[in-house]
C-alpha cells in the first residue's frame, strides 16, 4: 500500500508540477505532509541535500522522500512515477509528429509551416544566446569571432542545402571547434 501511495503521489507530481524542481518542491512537501512520511525537518534536510547532489532537485527530492518511506524500492518507484507523465507526453508528441510527417508528407502547407518553425526555433535560440552576451563572457574581439562564427554555421542549413553545410554545421562538431579554439587562444 505504502509502494502505491508513493506511486500515485509522485505521479500526480510529475504530471501537473509545472516550472522546474524548485516550483514542485511544494508539492511535494504537501504530498509528504498529507501522508505523514517525515517530519517538517527532515524534509528541509532532504531539500537541502537535493540541491547539491548532482542532477534536477525534483527528481533527487523524489529520489530521497522514497528511499526514507519505503526503502530502495521506495526510491525506484517515487522516481519512476516523477518521470513517468513527461515521458508518456513527450513520447505521445514524438507519435503524433512522426504520423502528421508520413500523413503529409509532400504537402506544400505542411512543408512550408515546418519551414516556418525552424525560423521560430532560431529566433528562440538567438534570444538565449542573446542573454549570454555578456562582458564577462566576451573579453576580447577573438571571443566575439568564435561566437559570430557558431552562430552563422548554425543558421547556414536553413538558407544553403548542399553537403558541406550539413556537415560544418553539425552540433557536436559545432561544439567540438568551438572548444578547440577557446583552448588554442585561452590555454
Amino acid at each position: 500500500m505504502l509502494y502505491l501511495a508513493l506511486f500515485i503521489s509522485f505521479f500526480k507530481i510529475g504530471l501537473f508540477g509545472f516550472g522546474g524542481g524548485l516550483a514542485i518542491l511544494s508539492l511535494i512537501e504537501m504530498e509528504v505532509e498529507n501522508h505523514g512520511w517525515m517530519s517538517q525537518q527532515e524534509f528541509v534536510d532532504i531539500v537541502a541535500v537535493s540541491q547539491v547532489t548532482p542532477g534536477p532537485i525534483g527528481i533527487n527530492c523524489a529520489t530521497y522522500v522514497g528511499y526514507t518511506t519505503a526503502g530502495i524500492w521506495g526510491s525506484l518507484i517515487a522516481t519512476c512515477a516523477i518521470i513517468l507523465p513527461s515521458l508518456i507526453i513527450m513520447l505521445s508528441i514524438c507519435k503524433a509528429y512522426f504520423w502528421l510527417r508520413n500523413k503529409f508528407q509532400g504537402n506544400p502547407y505542411y512543408e512550408q509551416t515546418l519551414r516556418m518553425l525552424r525560423f521560430t526555433v532560431i529566433g528562440l535560440v538567438a534570444s538565449a544566446a542573446l542573454l549570454l552576451i555578456k562582458p564577462t563572457n566576451f573579453i576580447d574581439p577573438i571571443s566575439w569571432i568564435i561566437f559570430a562564427t557558431v552562430a552563422c554555421l548554425t543558421i547556414l542549413p536553413n538558407f544553403a542545402k548542399n553537403k558541406v553545410t550539413e556537415i560544418l554545421s553539425h552540433p557536436i562538431l559545432l561544439i567540438l571547434l568551438a572548444g578547440v579554439a577557446g583552448y588554442c587562444i585561452y590555454a
